[in-house]
């Protein structure tokens, strides 16, 4: 087993178990570089460790549906939580559908992954960074650090490229890449978005609130999904600029033209919102714009919104911004509204372009996007097409998902399908 995070630590105990569930017999040995395992456990959902999600499908995921899906029927969410519970980890559903250890600490996950590791005799070898493999009549020669050992099967997990501070760097496609294996361009995912300093941002770092984004790609809508939204010092964050970040990544790598717009009312129109700001009642119309905009959206961002409309140039309209007003719309009654300022705060408030600069990085990813195309490797074991006792699994795979646990449900699901496979022969 070459990586010890979760798809490694999955494959090892399934191996080591073998078809009864007990112990295979099998010599199960984990090889890490780093001085301390599972790092990217440790760090996931901010500490608390995201394990899965209470419905899982292939559509949660980038890569062809079919294999996908191939996979999860294998080893699915009902499946993951089971396993979990009989590692000792109760998990608990929380409104959004994710699922999360009882004890909200993601080292109740990583401790439990690595008791039943020790408890079947699966040897877990840290700073043993894995060099390069080597295919022999007898098996696989894997070098590493400390020296070389031959192995029947080699099960790869050393995931993607994202968090590099983890150990995931890419070296592992490097090596199999060495050995015939494709590897596609791989690119940052769910990481949060940098966005241009002239934008108001950073004077709403921390706050958080409903909102929907669409992104673009030469001017044709490719995604719109709405979540929680962070504002940061750098640009936007939160489950829902993550999932979109993808989209806007791939797109912009390639040299389309990706745009990414919010709406601060993911479940109303522009024409629900212009009404809303347009209202019969004398009470309403009494109010002013920032009072109205702070009825529905956090004071800081109402305010916030009324001077960046303000601030924009005062020439003839632009298409994409929409109509243009004159000064911060802030302290303006209702009632006072000019209509193409009223039509300018709609086009705002509902399509809000986003000056996006660049995706955060890779220290800030929490998945890649791309690696070892799913047509490379036998979906029923997890065995490499190229390299006889060769095994790939998790974040090696051109397989993401989106936030919410599906990433680790893919990291069980391969390391379970692989681990009984190498276990079995």
């Amino acid at each position: 087993m070459v990586g010890a995070g979760a798809a490694g630590l999955a494959a090892a105990i399934f191996a080591a178990e073998g078809r009864a569930g007990l112990r295979s017999g099998l010599h199960v040995v984990v090889l890490d570089g780093a001085r301390r395992v599972g790092a990217k456990i440790l760090v996931s959902g901010g500490g608390r460790c995201n394990v899965t999600h209470a419905q899982v499908t292939a559509d949660d995921f980038h890569a062809p549906h079919r294999r996908v899906q191939r996979v999860l029927q294998r080893f699915d969410e009902d499946a993951a939580a089971k396993w979990f519970a009989s590692l000792g980890v109760q998990l608990k559903q929380e409104a959004t559908g994710k699922l999360f250890p009882v004890s909200d600490s993601a080292r109740t996950v990583l401790a439990a992954l690595l008791a039943r590791c020790e408890a079947l005799g699966v040897r877990v070898l840290t700073e043993h960074r894995v060099r390069g493999l080597t295919p022999t009549g007898d098996g696989i020669e894997v070098v590493h650090d400390a020296g070389r050992l031959l192995a029947r099967r080699v099960i790869m997990a050393t995931g993607g490229r994202s968090l590099p501070k983890t150990g995931s760097d890419g070296l592992g496609w490097q090596i199999i890449e060495g050995l015939g294996h494709t590897v596609t361009e791989t690119h940052p995912a769910l990481v949060p978005l940098v966005l241009a300093d002239t934008f108001f941002h950073a004077a709403l770092s921390g706050i958080s609130h409903e909102a929907a984004l669409t992104t673009r790609v030469n001017g044709k809508t490719v995604d719109r999904r709405g979540g929680s939204l962070l504002w940061t010092h750098f640009g936007i964050s939160g489950p829902v600029a993550m999932d979109a970040s993808r989209f806007w990544v791939m797109a912009n790598a390639q040299g389309h033209d990706a745009s990414v717009s919010m709406s601060f009312f993911p479940d109303g129109d522009a024409a629900a919102i212009d009404q809303w700001l347009a209202p019969t009642n004398n009470q309403a119309r009494r109010k002013t714009v920032a009072e109205t905009l702070a009825q529905r959206l956090p004071r800081r961002v109402a305010k916030a919104m009324c001077a960046h409309l303000g601030s924009l140039e005062h020439s003839k309209p632009d298409k994409r911004q929409g109509p243009r007003v004159s000064g911060d719309p802030a302290g303006i009654v209702l009632s006072q509204l000019p209509r193409d300022t009223r039509r300018a705060l709609t086009q705002a408030l509902t399509d809000l372009p986003l000056p996006i600069v660049r995706p955060r990085g890779w220290n800030e990813a929490e998945v890649t996007a791309g690696g070892v195309p799913l047509e490379e490797v036998n979906l029923r074991t997890m065995a490499s097409r190229r390299v006889p006792g060769l095994h790939l699994v998790g974040e090696m795979l051109d397989c993401d998902g989106r936030i919410g646990g599906f990433n680790f449900q893919w990291a069980w699901a391969t390391g379970y399908i692989a681990g009984c496979s190498a276990g079995a022969t």
